[in-house]
């Protein structure tokens, strides 16, 4: 859902911080500088003159940033040196292992143990109120781990559903960095009633960044004793990618303590940078090689039929059936090939609605598990919301209907000891309205320091004709974006610096088509500050990408305009950790300011937050926002049925609550109320969402959202609503039931989507999904509705 504050800032808003991110600043960065070419001077590069000062200071604090970084990384080889302080050594077992969450044979008690672990979060000193300790051990065919976690025999682990955050859930984790880089590595977290969850993570992301779409076979069993509970895992060698000969392993612990709202980790990690930052991984010492994980060939066809009809468009009812298949190919200890031919994605669960009260257009999250593997080598250049690559794109026209793709294949891994790489080319079919489409990218990341790098990637979009399709307008031919981007931390993790310059390629356009940003972050216990500068030409195009506001609808013309823009960020976060006796665990005062400005210097819009963040040891939280808007509005814009709203200046004062409960009783809550002043009339939204666990077998949750608009005549008012029910029954570790209803007026949409999963075997499913849509205006009239089956195995070869 979007409130009222993200509306105001287009989704510039800084999260409310959790445990695993620093102090949840968004690092967006901006460089506002152009270039134009003229008779004389030929190509020349020009600053705004009511940009410049703000520009060299901000260019000077770039530089330092950087040259600091530089000396510092220079200095340190290992970070902080966590892996010369924190080293678990591994021998071979020398008998067989049975998982089954005992730890009872003779290699378990001859194993080396962990040291202590550490307070992670709410602060970062001392010890846990309760201990973890982990022991490893290895033969030729597996990876074994083995926790023993200090507990009551009461837990709170909402789920029993695979691949759910363990963030809400008691639960350890394991954070493996096999090419031991600090670049990238796994995570495999389990929780006391056995529930596996696995994921791809790249440096310096945080809770986010993990989508937990990675999937591959892995053993563990958990038995739960009157004091504490046992997680015994088994990792094959065919799962992880690593270097032959290696002896030395990136390797952290994580242990959430949802009972006591406590995080502890093994190695000594700040509690303002996630647990797995990976130059902060302690080492895996290995008394011989690890053995050569040998071929690893997955693959996973599937079969699917659907019974769909369509009343909106009127529609026969058709039914079909269609097969393809996925696979997995190791082509070496750390390069990765997937194939797809005719995927079908009706399993993936429905975007959540939302209620949209930005100009723009909303950024949904991927879902299709092909594009969220190792998605960071391709989506993590630019800063939101713009973003080169969005995965989105691939499989929709540009009206954002969907289009059939026939199959893809994806290179990804680490090509050298400092090299990543991604590869990937997709292609579509044509539809009566859209031609076929080819999509490629191609992206390399290069470790050229301890912990910086230079990243370069090429994207291309193909439109091709045929018979059928001519293609008419220039831009629809094709669409090329390339870019560079430089990202360098410090040793501590304390300083951070970025700088990119993208460039897009159309026919027919020979004026500048350029994005460029950079900036500077300083991160510790009590301080975030960040500053970046950034601008992005009206001939920027990304037909891979999103951009969050470069295109600008006018309501009266019923027209949409490219509009270039500046954008300059700064947020000062300051954090406070009471004593040990408070009932406050942070509290987090934050100023915020963030300007949009037309390319030729003047005011488009500027936002200046004042944020107060408290943080309870109970786990639940207050956040008072107060917010002071001036919008140059440049188009008429309409938010009702009546006149738009016309051009001019906008002066706006709002402020906003929101109050979460207890989130580790059964039942609990989260309310919000924001209003004030919006544009010339007046907005109040209120949000209420409740939750009622029945732990660990399901969990039922309801969403109700009114945002209530209201203009001087004769501009209208309107009356929004959003209500969205989830009901998640969980049979067992391997069967699941999930509804979700979704009233959504602005949208004039009520979805239903029930999906049933059986998972008959690790890493294969079936599912049966049913999905209805109808208007809400007129009531309940139906639009389109379909029933699917879709059955898939994972083979091993």
């Amino acid at each position: 859902m979007v409130n009222l504050f993200q509306a105001l800032t287009s989704n510039f808003l800084t999260p409310s911080p959790s445990p695993l991110t620093p102090g949840g600043i968004p690092f967006i960065t901006f460089l506002p500088i152009y270039h134009k070419k003229d008779a004389n001077c030929g190509l020349n590069w020009v600053l705004d003159m009511r940009l410049q000062k703000l520009l060299v200071i901000g260019y000077r604090l770039w530089v330092m940033g950087c040259l600091l970084m530089g000396v510092e990384s220079a200095l340190a080889q290992n970070g902080l040196m966590n892996q010369e302080n924190y080293q678990l050594h591994i021998k071979k077992a020398s008998g067989k292992i049975k998982v089954d969450g005992m730890l009872d044979e003779s290699d378990w008690t001859a194993a080396e143990k962990t040291s202590e672990f550490l307070r992670k979060w709410p602060d970062d000193t001392g010890k846990p109120k309760r201990q973890t300790e982990v022991r490893m051990t290895y033969d030729e065919h597996f990876l074994y781990i083995g926790f023993k976690v200090i507990d009551t025999n009461y837990y709170i682990s909402p789920t029993l559903k695979r691949d759910q955050s363990f963030l809400m859930s008691d639960a350890v984790v394991i954070s493996l960095d096999p090419v031991n880089q600090r670049t990238n590595g796994f995570l495999f977290a389990i929780t006391p009633y056995n529930v596996q969850t696995e994921d791809l993570t790249s440096a310096g992301g945080n809770s986010d960044n993990m989508t937990f779409s990675w999937d591959n076979k892995w053993f563990s069993a958990t038995s739960r004793h009157e004091n504490y509970w046992i997680a015994e895992i088994a990792i094959p060698f065919k799962t992880l990618r690593y270097k032959e000969g290696k002896t030395k392993w990136g390797l952290n612990f994580l242990r959430n303590d949802v009972k006591n709202n406590e995080f502890s980790s093994w190695t000594k990690v700040p509690t303002n940078f996630p647990f797995f930052d990976f130059g902060f991984t302690g080492g895996l010492i290995w008394d011989a090689p690890p053995p050569q994980p040998g071929t690893n060939i997955s693959v996973i066809p599937y079969m699917s039929g659907s019974i769909t009809g369509d009343n909106e468009n009127g529609a026969e009812t058709l039914s079909k059936m269609q097969g393809g298949f996925d696979s997995k190919i190791a082509l070496n200890s750390s390069l990765n090939l997937d194939l797809t031919i005719n995927p079908d994605f009706s399993q993936v669960e429905v975007d959540k609605q939302q209620t949209n009260l930005t100009r723009f257009n909303l950024f949904y999250p991927e879902r299709r598990t092909f594009f969220l593997e190792n998605d960071d080598l391709f989506s993590g250049y630019g800063i939101p919301p713009i973003r080169p690559f969005y995965s989105r794109t691939i499989g929709l026209d540009k009206n954002g209907n969907k289009v059939p793709i026939l199959g893809g294949a994806r290179l990804s891994g680490n090509l050298t000891k400092r090299t990543r790489i991604g590869i990937m080319d997709m292609q579509t079919r044509s539809t009566a309205d859209a031609p076929a489409q080819n999509y490629t990218a191609v992206s390399v990341h290069e470790q050229i320091a301890t912990r910086a790098s230079i990243k370069g990637y090429f994207l291309n979009r193909d439109a091709q004709e045929d018979s059928k399709h001519v293609i008419r307008d220039p831009l629809d031919k094709y669409g090329r974006n390339a870019g560079l981007q430089y990202d360098v931390t410090d040793k501590t993790g304390k300083w951070s610096g970025w700088s990119a310059y993208h460039r897009s390629f159309k026919e027919n356009i020979n004026t500048p088509q350029f994005y460029t940003h950079g900036g500077v972050a300083y991160t510790t216990k009590h301080w975030n500050v960040i500053g970046d500068l950034g601008r992005i030409s009206d001939k920027y195009y990304a037909d891979m990408g999103f951009i969050g506001r470069i295109s600008n609808y006018d309501a009266m013309l019923d027209t949409t305009f490219r509009k270039g823009f500046n954008e300059l960020y700064s947020n000062i976060t300051h954090t406070f950790i009471p004593s040990e006796k408070s009932k406050v665990s942070q509290l987090r005062l934050g100023v915020e300011n963030f300007s949009i400005l037309n390319l030729d210097g003047s005011l488009n819009e500027t936002q200046h937050d004042l944020k107060l963040n408290i943080s309870f040891k109970n786990t639940s939280n207050i956040m008072i926002t107060n917010s002071f808007n001036a919008n140059h509005l440049q188009y008429y814009t309409s938010f009702t049925d009546a006149s738009p709203i016309p051009p001019g200046k906008y002066n706006t004062f709002y402020t906003g609550l929101t109050y979460n409960t207890d989130m580790r009783k059964p039942f609990y809550a989260m309310a919000d109320i924001s209003g004030g002043q919006f544009y010339n009339g007046h907005a109040l939204q209120y949000t209420f969402t409740a939750n009622y666990r029945m732990q660990p077998y399901g969990t039922f949750t309801v969403m109700v959202q009114k945002t209530k608009l209201q203009f001087p005549t004769p501009y209208g008012s309107n009356n929004l609503f959003l209500i969205a029910p989830r009901l998640e029954i969980n049979f067992s570790n391997t069967l699941f039931w999930t509804t979700f209803l979704q009233y959504n007026n602005q949208a004039n949409n009520f979805n239903i989507n029930s999906r049933l999963q059986w998972r008959y075997k690790p890493m294969s499913d079936l599912f049966v999904v049913y999905s209805d849509n109808y208007f809400t205006d007129p009531f309940l009239k139906n639009k389109n509705r379909a029933l699917v089956f879709k059955m898939n195995w994972w083979l091993n070869l």
